[in-house]
């Protein structure tokens, strides 16, 4: 699979000769971003809906707060394992049909999960759910690199990232409120109702690659255009801090109900639930974030997000409610800025092949959700919230100098 074009692709280059790429204020650009908006919250409203619902998985299955943890970690594992095999797809088939099977399989399937008898069969249905998923974040951003001016690439990439706030949020906030006045298999069929409203937007607005080209796919030719990009250093700095931040956020999300369920807040799980309304910080951080490192750069930018989340978690470890949810706040709003920053630097720096570089990302991205979300339920267990708070603090550590790393590499923005 190759994509030798670089995004700078201008009028008169062979793949997509006198047509110009997207830029801002265009009506293609809107075209675009609004499609791969609604791909986000079809995505994400499917993926982390789960989350809003342990407490009541671990109520009717009669598991363990970890057990029931896994309904997230085994779709993010999945969409992990399925993102590079996706790409590869999309390198041959085109990004924008794998994107739309993508989210047509990944609806009917969810429509199904409420239907799970045990909870054996709800994470086996929540792995292929994660397989299916898998087409939209690992063509998303390759789609965009190709289709956008690179001058307005950041902005782009952050209004596909406020998307999947936005789906995070709704993903959350309806089973969390469904839930508090029926059962959890109402609520599962409710956000996917609603997940495949925003699949059908998706596939009606969805423009056409201009400057997609067809390429053979074979293993060899994928895994020697992996090796290049894992020849970069600061893509592969890029890669480790994709994991770790985003095993950072879903450990702190996974287990924040629990922590506000439990004593001395014994909050509701429909009061819990609004919590994740502090998914909106995320949808204006990261969209700020992307039009803030096409004007200064993304090292500053990264570096502040970054410590803007450590700020936050530390706010969580007190038992006060106020300090908690300030702190809810920052560590959202920050995640999300250097998802933004992290993912759109990924393309500018991926000069060729750029649907690897964006699937090893997402992998990576993926991975730490998944990996991070089973250590984490291993240090609630030990340690309750004080446990998962250590746990995310060495992460977050780990994610601090990989910014530095990336603060003093000697590439230009």
């Amino acid at each position: 699979m190759s994509m030798s074009m670089s995004v700078e692709i201008s009028a008169g280059t062979e793949a997509g000769a006198g047509i110009a790429s997207y830029r801002r204020g265009s009506a293609g650009y809107r075209a675009v971003t609004l499609a791969l908006f609604a791909a986000g919250l079809t995505t994400f409203v499917s993926m982390y809906s789960a989350q809003a619902l342990l407490p009541a998985f671990s109520h009717s299955f009669g598991v363990s707060p970890a057990v029931s943890a896994l309904s997230v970690s085994v779709t993010t594992g999945m969409v992990a394992l399925a993102i590079i095999p996706a790409s590869a797809l999309s390198a041959r088939f085109g990004r924008t049909r794998v994107m739309i099977f993508s989210a047509i399989t990944s609806c009917v399937i969810g429509l199904l999960l409420p239907m799970s008898p045990t909870i054996e069969i709800l994470l086996v249905g929540r792995a292929f759910q994660g397989a299916a998923l898998a087409g939209i974040p690992a063509v998303a951003m390759a789609y965009l690199a190709e289709e956008i001016d690179p001058k307005d690439l950041g902005a782009a990439m952050g209004r596909y990232v406020a998307g999947t706030t936005v789906g995070g949020l709704i993903g959350r906030l309806i089973p969390a409120a469904v839930v508090d006045v029926s059962s959890w298999h109402w609520a599962l069929f409710a956000v996917a109702l609603l997940s495949t409203v925003f699949a059908i937007v998706m596939t009606r607005t969805l423009p056409e690659s201009q400057f997609f080209q067809p390429q053979p796919v074979s293993v060899r030719r994928l895994m020697s255009n992996l090796r290049v990009h894992l020849a970069n250093s600061a893509l592969r700095t890029l890669f480790a801090l994709g994991f770790i931040v985003m095993g950072a956020f879903v450990s702190v999300y996974n287990f924040l109900g629990f922590r506000l369920a439990a004593a001395p807040f014994g909050l509701s799980e429909a009061v819990v639930g609004l919590v994740f309304l502090f998914y909106l910080a995320g949808t204006v951080t990261s969209t700020a974030a992307g039009a803030a490192a096409d004007r200064v750069g993304q090292r500053w930018v990264l570096l502040g997000s970054v410590s803007v989340t450590a700020l936050g978690l530390a706010l969580t470890v007190p038992d006060n409610l106020a300090l908690t949810l300030v702190g809810m706040l920052l560590f959202t709003g920050g995640f999300f800025a250097a998802h933004s920053v992290a993912s759109g630097w990924v393309g500018r720096l991926a000069r060729v092949h750029r649907a690897e570089a964006s699937a090893l990302y997402l992998f990576a991205y993926y991975a730490g959700s998944s990996v991070a979300g089973v250590l984490a339920g291993s240090a609630f267990a030990v340690g309750g919230w004080n446990g998962v708070s250590i746990f995310v603090a060495c992460l977050l550590v780990v994610a601090m100098g990989l910014s530095l790393r990336m603060f003093r590499s000697t590439r230009v923005d």
